[in-house]
């Protein structure tokens, strides 16, 4: 008699049928467990009831009528990556020179142009000011003292600006602002959205970096007399060795310099003899 485990084995290739089978019947085992957890899951996070169907009427008159189109209105304070601007200035040309920052209108702030919870800033041309003479000082009036940091941007638009640039300067020294001017309508919108983009800079990203060397910090004060370039510097350094040389120096002294003439040796002898404030 021989020994079954003598037999050679066999293996049992699955057909596509049975390989089917199998494939159906864990689905089916999936469905089954998911089905016994549901329960648990509707328990802890209950989904809303849907919404009746819209009656015949209600489908035609939406059928009909068109949609509205998005505001763009927000009634929030300003965030981190939108600019507010008062209603006050809608349709203002300024808003199309902004164009690297986006803003929307806001009916909720009291400034014409919203950075930060921090900073603002109200913005005037001089030929309004001509026109209404006390606008400005209303507006910073209403402003009162809800921003830290605030600046009043003054738009040029006329050659002879003198006295009004003088009132507005006054308006703005009472008022505790920061008065910026712009000769054009590109270079208010790049005022205002540097204003916005460093809103949370330090002002270090904006000063300016002089070195720690003499030649350096000489050429910081120097160069601020017109007409005074680097190279002037250096052959005034060359020569007095010192700032105090250079302003115990005589205009002679200084036009003796190369490329320091008369004129520049005058203007430079004016800014260390001539007093600051002229009686």
């Amino acid at each position: 008699m021989s020994d079954p485990a003598d037999k050679p084995r066999r293996f049992h290739i699955p057909t596509v049928e049975e390989i089917e089978q199998r494939r159906r019947e864990a689905e089916q085992r999936l469905a089954a467990a998911s089905t016994e957890l549901q329960p648990v899951t509707t328990a802890a996070n209950p989904a809303p009831a849907p919404p009746p169907p819209p009656s015949a009427s209600a489908t035609a008159t939406s059928a009909s009528a068109p949609a509205p189109a998005p505001s763009t209105h927000s009634p929030s304070r300003a965030s981190n990556q939108t600019l507010q601007v008062n209603e006050l200035q809608r349709g203002n040309p300024l808003l199309s020179s902004i164009r690297n920052v986006r803003w929307t209108h806001n009916r909720g702030i009291l400034p014409d142009f919203e950075m930060s919870p921090h900073t603002c800033a109200l913005y005037l041309s001089i030929k309004y000011h001509r026109l209404h003479p006390d606008y400005i000082a209303r507006r910073i009036d209403a402003l009162g003292r809800q921003y830290t940091k605030r600046v009043l941007l003054v738009y040029v638009d006329t050659e002879d600006s003198k006295l009004a640039l003088r009132e507005i300067n006054k308006a703005a020294v009472v008022g505790e602002m920061t008065l910026l001017l712009a000769w054009s309508l590109d270079e208010a919108g790049r005022y205002v959205e540097a204003l916005k983009v460093y809103e949370n800079r330090p002002p270090d990203v904006i000063r300016e970096r002089v070195e720690d060397t003499f030649v350096a910090q000489l050429a910081a004060a120097l160069t601020s007399i017109r007409s005074v370039n680097k190279a002037d510097v250096l052959t005034l350094a060359a020569n007095f060795r010192t700032i105090s040389g250079v302003a115990m120096a005589s205009v002679e002294e200084l036009s003796l310099c190369p490329g320091i003439g008369e004129l520049k040796a005058q203007r430079i002898f004016r800014a260390f003899n001539e007093p600051f404030v002229s009686k």
